[in-house]
């Protein structure tokens, strides 16, 4: 039996004065040899946004954070920060600061020593360094660490020391290149939290994700495949631009159903999630009537709107064929 579909109420956006746009990327490439990473890329990031670029592995995600933060160079385009081209600055000059998911903190500092590092290579006083590496340890709940190495915290907390040591610096933007990889769903979570709150006091954003319900916290997604920008958009937006088709079901058999599925036409993916099971595809037809072949299951169906994942899955599909 298939229910009616069931829609969320959509919360209508609020209406405010456009915010200037900090970073333009103007037709951004990128190739190593043969191989061509970025194509074309152009993207306005604007001051305060919170921003993910989502992307399977080797879509360019981590490319375009590096050309940014100035760690690689561009084969042609441009980047522009306000006024100044800022593809034609040495990375010490920008105003950017980029957490990368190998962390890369000194083994042989402390976790404060860690956080000052660059600001000691600027020459910073050391008052003035004391005072900000005290200041950015407390806003990532770090302060009881400060005098421990990065060998007696844990992952989740090396993870912390990292973004403070970008947040040290006052970077106009902060880069985060699949921060939370390799750490446990309390860590993930309560990093989020943090990023959060800084930017709703206004910092900018910038994260490479392959996480679904992390990209759906952002305030725009930007869909990267095999080097070109695919979509781009709130996590509403993208959905509903996809036109995607997704239906779920619930009861018994559903791993024996779910095998079934994915070879039938119009079926472009069938996975289990939990106690329930969705196909999604852009033919209501084909999927009506994959799902009345399952002769003798007792599964229930029901229409339902499609999620950023399933619509991830089909871009990923459509940009291989």
């Amino acid at each position: 039996m298939i229910s009616p579909i069931t829609s969320s109420s959509a919360v209508a956006a609020e209406q405010s004065t456009p915010k200037p746009t900090l970073l333009s990327i103007r037709n951004v490439a990128k190739t190593f040899g043969r191989n061509v990473v970025l194509r074309n890329i152009s993207l306005e990031i604007a001051e305060g946004e919170f921003l993910t670029i989502l992307g399977e592995s080797g879509s360019g995600k981590t490319t375009l954070l590096r050309i940014i933060a100035g760690f690689e160079s561009a084969t042609s385009g441009e980047l522009w920060m306000g006024p100044e081209r800022l593809d034609q600055q040495p990375p010490y000059r920008r105003r950017v600061n980029t957490v990368f998911q190998h962390y890369a903190l000194f083994p042989h500092l402390t976790v404060e020593q860690n956080v000052g590092y660059g600001l000691r290579v600027a020459k910073r006083p050391e008052a003035e360094i004391a005072q900000r590496v005290a200041d950015t340890l407390d806003k990532v709940k770090m302060t009881a660490f400060a005098k421990s190495k990065p060998s007696k915290i844990s992952g989740g907390q090396q993870q912390r020391v990292a973004l403070a040591r970008a947040l040290v610096n006052r970077p106009r933007l902060l880069l985060l290149d699949e921060p939370t990889a390799g750490v446990d769903a309390k860590a993930r979570r309560e990093f989020w939290d943090m990023i959060h709150e800084m930017a709703a006091d206004g910092m900018t954003v910038l994260v490479s994700t392959h996480y679904m319900d992390e990209a759906e916290r952002c305030q725009r997604v930007v869909y990267l495949a095999g080097g070109r920008l695919v979509v781009q958009g709130t996590a509403d937006e993208v959905v509903r631009a996809a036109n995607l088709v997704t239906f779920e079901a619930t009861g018994d058999g559903i791993e024996q159903a779910v095998r079934r599925l994915r070879h039938l036409p119009g079926v472009e993916t069938a996975a289990v999630f939990g106690r329930a099971m969705r196909i999604a595809g852009m033919d209501r037809a084909a999927l009506r009537a994959a799902i009345d072949s399952l002769d003798g299951t007792t599964l229930h169906w029901q229409e339902v709107e499609p999620r950023l994942d399933d619509v991830f899955i089909h871009m990923l599909r459509d940009t291989e064929g």
